[in-house]
């Protein structure tokens, strides 16, 4: 059976689940509009608008469809499908941009490096994530940590606090913790399993709610521990079925750099590779976001000359901008920066540095931000960061993996922070406001860095890590680790259903 005759049969399947049926018109218009548009997003308007009249028809006509079908804009695309007489008609070429940037912190940060910007630093996380926690109803009514000292022993009490170390023995989790004015020390049991395993996931500098038993001096045994989080919720969708295709990590410059896998995913935006399905998913693509590591970058980490084909920093940029150039014009591309590209390597990062990579700003094809950024597609909240923080959780938190690098970053969401432990692999610079707090909840997070596309859903944010476009590194084969490079997963921004596309197999 063909993509199309099964296309079709879902169809029919999807009209006769929702109670309805459909004439032989209506099903010819459909055969002939199959191969430019997206068939399923359109029977299903056309079901929910019928659905919401009074008197519901038996069938779908052909005029029902054709209606519904030109005020979506379809038509567009697909008015003399099967006339031979056109080609590859995007329907985003006609959707006018809804693209604003809600924070980008390249025009905020100017750390001095000094132990008072330091100090201060950590108190506006404190600051932050203390007000986070206190707008959960399990949080409103918790302490400060010198009011929670003041309580008398065997009281029940909870508090607000940052972790500052972590000793786990047979008995239990010791943690040194402290707020803004004082330090105390808490105490997790053992024989508590659930309390235990999840004390287990803690990490150093993360703030967190302890419910708690006033025990002796210092010391509180927990009953609850209260992580920030996000809240469960609905979240935003586009009004109009336009998508965005979600990459990070192309590396150019190095040997190991997938320029003709990457060609092909530009062919296949230009409606020039893939059967009806994928041109139609491709005529729908408005924005393409890019999660850093534009380039490979040169001295980044030991040996890494010996990997690079273009070994000029300036020149990596002006191949990456050519390849750029090759993208529709109509289709937006948002660049933030990672740990190979120009600029600085502590976190957050501004934007690339326009002194490396003057073509890629002369060309005026990309909208360039800082990382971490929260932008706004049509309605939909997009969280972007490298990633470059998911090495010290991987490395850090049990259970957690190079392979599923969605898991590690629902720990972020979590901390609502994208680099919460301080003093590891992740530089962190000392800005007087903490940038990397997510104050604002998304409706998707998208990150790169450990070159492996994964995407899972979490309290209602679509949770996407958009793999690479490079070969396996010797570092990552000494490491053991297997990366999936060349799949790019497109998010419908309407139903923020995701589409993992394989370019390397796509022909």
């Amino acid at each position: 059976m063909s993509g199309d005759e099964r296309n079709m049969r879902n169809i029919i399947s999807l009209v006769l689940e929702a109670g309805y049926q459909i004439d032989k018109d209506a099903f010819e218009f459909l055969r002939e509009i199959s191969g430019s548009t997206n068939l399923n997003f359109l029977v299903k308007s056309v079901i929910e608008e019928i659905n919401a009249l009074p008197e519901k028809p038996l069938f779908i006509t052909r005029r029902l469809l054709e209606e519904k079908a030109q005020k979506l804009g379809l038509l567009k695309v697909s008015s003399q499908i099967g006339t031979g007489k056109i080609g590859f008609q995007p329907y985003a070429k006609d959707i006018e941009p809804d693209f604003k940037v809600i924070s980008d912190p390249t025009d905020k940060i100017g750390a001095s490096g000094s132990l008072e910007d330091c100090i201060e630093h950590f108190r506006d996380r404190f600051r932050k994530i203390s007000k986070i926690i206190r707008n959960r109803i399990d949080a409103r009514d918790a302490y400060n940590l010198l009011d929670a000292l003041r309580v008398p022993e065997n009281s029940n009490v909870k508090f607000i606090c940052m972790i500052t170390d972590k000793r786990e023995t047979k008995r239990g989790i010791f943690f040194n913790v402290e707020d803004l004015e004082t330090h105390a020390i808490v105490f997790v049991p053992s024989d508590n399993p659930n309390l235990y395993l999840k004390a287990q996931r803690l990490i150093l500098d993360q703030v967190v709610c302890v419910s708690a038993i006033r025990g002796r001096n210092n010391l509180f045994i927990a009953e609850e521990l209260i992580l920030p989080d996000i809240p469960l919720r609905k979240p935003n969708k586009a009004s109009i079925p336009v998508c965005a295709a979600l990459i990070s990590d192309l590396h150019v410059g190095s040997k190991m750099f997938m320029e003709k896998e990457f060609r092909r995913f530009i062919r296949w935006l230009k409606g020039g590779v893939g059967g009806s399905s994928l041109k139609d998913l491709a005529s729908r693509v408005k924005y393409l976001i890019i999660a850093g590591d534009l380039v490979d970058g040169v001295g980044v980490y030991p040996q890494q000359f010996e990997e690079l084909e273009i070994k000029n920093l300036y020149e990596q940029y002006r191949l990456a901008t050519k390849i750029l150039e090759e993208i529709p014009e109509y289709i937006e591309i948002i660049i933030i920066p990672g740990n190979h590209d120009a600029s600085r390597r502590a976190l957050p990062q501004p934007a690339i540095s326009r002194e490396y990579a003057e073509p890629l700003y002369d060309s005026g094809r990309a909208h360039l931000l800082g990382d971490p950024s929260v932008i706004n597609l049509h309605g939909v909240i997009l969280l972007l960061s490298h990633g470059r923080s998911l090495d010290d959780i991987i490395s850090t938190v049990p259970n957690m993996s190079f392979h599923d690098p969605d898991e590690a970053m629902k720990i972020l969401l979590q901390c609502r922070h994208l680099a919460p432990i301080y003093g590891m692999r992740t530089l962190i610079a000392s800005e007087t406001a903490d940038y990397l707090v997510i104050e604002h909840v998304p409706d998707i997070f998208h990150a790169g860095h450990v070159h492996m596309m994964k995407y899972s859903s979490y309290r209602g944010v679509l949770v996407v890590n958009s793999g690479a476009w490079q070969r396996q590194t010797e570092y990552q084969k000494e490491m053991g680790h297997i990366p999936n490079p060349g799949i790019v997963p497109i998010v419908d921004l309407q139903t923020l259903q995701v589409t993992p596309i394989d370019f390397v197999s796509l022909s």
